[in-house]
């Protein structure tokens, strides 16, 4: 019997209204695990619903572990067939079991971000572009973002405002598509959106799915983009019972394809929606509590909470105005060495930023000080050389199609198949249609056929030997062998690991004991796997995307991005760089509008990760990208309300600060503007306007007429990107291009 008694009014209310859409707007510390885990121990326990007809869709496989582990502790039954699992892990599953619906083998690679740049950069070289006009991420958001808002090639144009097949890029978001279709890959984007095209091609596969899953809940719904509302509302669109979480508050994802709307307009694609509002906070102090509150409430695209709390008052909001970045850094480390005294765990203690680089001062004083800490967010297991190589090499064997993996590992450790005999080789394929595999094992055994590429004896030896291995492995992962065992086999009889021994210097241990974890993460995967295969492997650590480092802290300091930190806790936090262009961004400052009420949000979740105190520190000025900036306290201070904070400034007037009158004429114009003997917040710091702001008609003495389409930085610093009347995007530096405005 489930106890429901433990929950508030509004939580137990959640878990009773299964029928029909339900929206759950949930608050920082407002319990919503709690509620979300119990409403689907009731649906299988007091409902009776088999496991295999709920569906709970997440963002990470951590958090999907963690509520199905609750859930099996706590009810009665095998829930196996329970799919409670991310977005992504569960369109894979689908696209496998479905693939040839769509034109792909069930064996399909998943590419990860390195890999679809690899692609990019071969379209570029293909057409031309330099790196130094055009970034390849440019060209990744791009295609980011038409996969974000649900599109595929072939569909209907839903958004042009998206979607342009006038648009430059989009050649190349189609070549793109090509090249994953020809690897037999799919990207992250393209799971979601091979769903969505195999739903809207085979109806009767989305009837099958509908009918199977009679209850869909989603978690983090304010992360989910246009793709992921789409697909869920073809999953509800028979049975209904749809049940999304979330907090339109704690929506800060919105460059990587987050979409507010998904809140704001679920009561518009379901009418009858029932609309619960988990308020309570048990979380943090009542002052905190209360004083996010106040900031967040400026914010007009929300649906709107009263987030209250039972908790005690706490202490007020302790608001630290230092001279410089450097003074900043060490009253941090100063102030957690005296909570350290105190009696209060490293581990109980983290600091955040809006942007990575503001760590690397923060981290020097900390290691003066001998403060053990961790940098959350930094290079994961999976992404590191040694590693990455040993998992071409597995990819390579599961899908022979992979030429991405193939063209890295074919040269790693040297076997002397350069650049210019792997070029050759390609140019074959391309010409032959077939994938680079192919083309090798054809060479190995009918080398006569080639002559004509004239290649050298010691390639053709390092070929043969090659080949044979991989054919070899091929082998033993058809009969079923263990994975730990293929991964040995390749380990050793590819030379890398005796290319590893053969160097004793430190970095060559590190990585071979990275190389042992990576074995021992196979023999994990076996030990829970039912059916273990290396396809599998890849899968599971592919969709991962976990933070390894998120439940290693063996008593150190957390530092991390405010991004990072969403959906974790601390006693003592640190918001440092609370500043004007810094929290908000200089470009949310430009764009203004939703951009500075997503900053915002931001500000609320760092605020809110708090549980006892709460510390938030900004300098006059700050070293950043090279320049001392002077920028003034972030206007998120001003919303606080003067009763919930302490505002310690420098000692002494401001000669006597870290930066005087001799650091240059940008500190004789703040303090034109503000007055640092008085805790105010209304003037905000002198900013110069862009000389070639978006939207400029301009004309460069080369390229001719165009449009300015992004520019960033200001005076000596300016940088635009423009389009020009040809097509063409190229980016300049102001101070150096022979730029007129029209």
């Amino acid at each position: 019997m489930i106890n429901l008694e433990i929950l508030n009014p509004a939580q137990r209310e959640a878990v009773l209204h299964t029928d029909g859409p339900v929206m759950i707007l949930a608050g920082a510390g407002s319990g919503k695990t709690k509620t979300l885990v119990t409403r689907i121990m009731y649906l299988l326990e007091e409902l009776k619903i088999s496991p295999f007809q709920v569906l709970a869709l997440t963002f990470s496989n951590k958090a999907a572990r963690e509520m199905r582990e609750r859930v099996s502790a706590e009810i009665n039954m095998d829930i196996g067939a329970l799919k409670l699992t991310t977005f992504h892990s569960f369109c894979s599953n689908v696209l496998r079991s479905e693939a040839s619906y769509i034109g792909l083998s069930r064996n399909f690679t998943i590419y990860g971000d390195s890999e679809s740049k690899a692609i990019v950069k071969t379209l570029m070289s293909r057409h031309g572009i330099s790196p130094k006009e055009t970034s390849p991420f440019e060209i990744l958001r791009y295609i980011d973002n038409i996969k974000n808002n649900g599109h595929y090639i072939g569909r209907e144009i839903v958004n042009p405002a998206v979607v342009d097949p006038e648009d430059e890029f989009y050649t190349l978001y189609q070549e793109f598509e090509a090249e994953l279709a020809k690897a037999n890959a799919v990207d992250f984007g393209g799971l979601i959106t091979g769903v969505i095209q195999l739903f809207e091609k085979h109806p009767d596969v989305l009837d099958r799915y509908c009918k199977r899953f009679k209850y869909v809940l989603i978690d983090e719904y304010q992360d989910t983009n246009r793709a992921q509302f789409t697909l869920m509302e073809k999953l509800s669109s028979v049975q209904r019972n749809i049940c999304v979480v979330g907090d339109e508050d704690q929506s800060i994802y919105s460059w990587r394809g987050a979409d507010i709307r998904n809140i704001l307009d679920f009561e518009k694609i379901f009418p009858d929606a029932k609309l619960i509002k988990l308020e309570q906070n048990y979380r943090s102090s009542k002052t905190i509590i209360e004083a996010a509150a106040h900031v967040i409430g400026n914010n007009e695209l929300r649906k709107g909470k009263s987030m209250w709390t039972e908790n005690p008052d706490g202490e007020v909001i302790h608001i630290k105005e230092l001279g410089s970045d450097k003074d900043e850094a060490a009253f941090i480390s100063q102030e957690i060495l005296s909570l350290s005294d105190s009696g209060v765990e490293f581990r109980d203690m983290a600091a955040f930023y809006r942007t990575n680089s503001q760590s690397r001062i923060l981290e020097d004083y900390l290691r003066t000080n001998h403060i053990p800490y961790r940098v959350v967010g930094g290079v994961k297991f999976y992404d590191r050389k040694e590693v990455k190589d040993l998992l071409s090499y597995v990819r390579l064997v599961v899908n022979s199609r992979d030429s991405l993996a193939l063209s890295r590992i074919i040269n790693v450790p040297t076997r002397g198949v350069g650049a210019v005999s792997l070029r050759k080789i390609e140019d074959l394929a391309v010409q032959n249609s077939v994938s680079l595999w192919k083309v090798m094992e054809d060479i190995v055994d009918n080398p006569d056929n080639y002559k004509h590429i004239r290649l050298s004896a010691k390639v053709k030896s390092s070929l043969r030997s090659f080949v044979s291995l991989i054919q070899e492995v091929c082998l033993l992962n058809e009969n079923k062998a263990k994975p730990s065992a293929i991964y040995e086999k390749i380990l050793f009889e590819s030379g890398y690991w005796d290319h590893l021994r053969a160097s004793s210097d430190y970095e060559s241990q590190a990585r071979m004991e990275n190389l042992e974890e990576l074995q021992s993460a196979i023999v994990q995967y076996e030990s829970d796997a039912e059916d273990p295969s290396l396809l599998g492997f890849l899968e599971t650590i592919t969709l991962d995307t976990t933070k390894e480092e998120d439940d290693q802290n063996n008593g150190q300091v957390s530092l991390m991005t405010v991004h990072g930190a969403k959906g974790l806790e601390f006693h003592y936090v640190f918001v440092t760089g609370a500043e004007e262009n810094l929290f908000p961004s200089f470009q949310s400052v430009e764009e203004g509008g939703e951009r500075i009420e997503e900053e915002r949000r931001l500000f609320y979740v760092a605020m809110t990760r708090a549980m006892e105190r709460l510390y938030i520190t900004f300098a006059q000025g700050r070293l950043l990208f090279g320049q001392v900036k002077f920028n003034g306290p972030s206007r998120f201070l001003n919303e606080i309300p003067e009763h919930f904070y302490s505002w310690d400034k420098p000692t002494g007037n401001r000669s006597n600060s870290s930066f005087s009158k001799s650091k240059g004429n940008d500190w004789d114009e703040v303090s034109q503007a503000v007055n640092y003997d008085e805790p105010v917040f209304e003037v905000r710091s002198v900013v110069v306007t862009a000389k070639y702001p978006k939207g400029s008609r301009i004309r460069h003495a080369i390229y001719g007429e165009g449009s300015v389409i992004q520019s960033d930085g200001s005076g000596s610093d300016e940088k635009v990107t423009i389009k020009f009347s040809d097509g063409s995007r190229k980016k300049f530096m102001v101070k150096f291009a022979p730029l007129t405005i029209i």
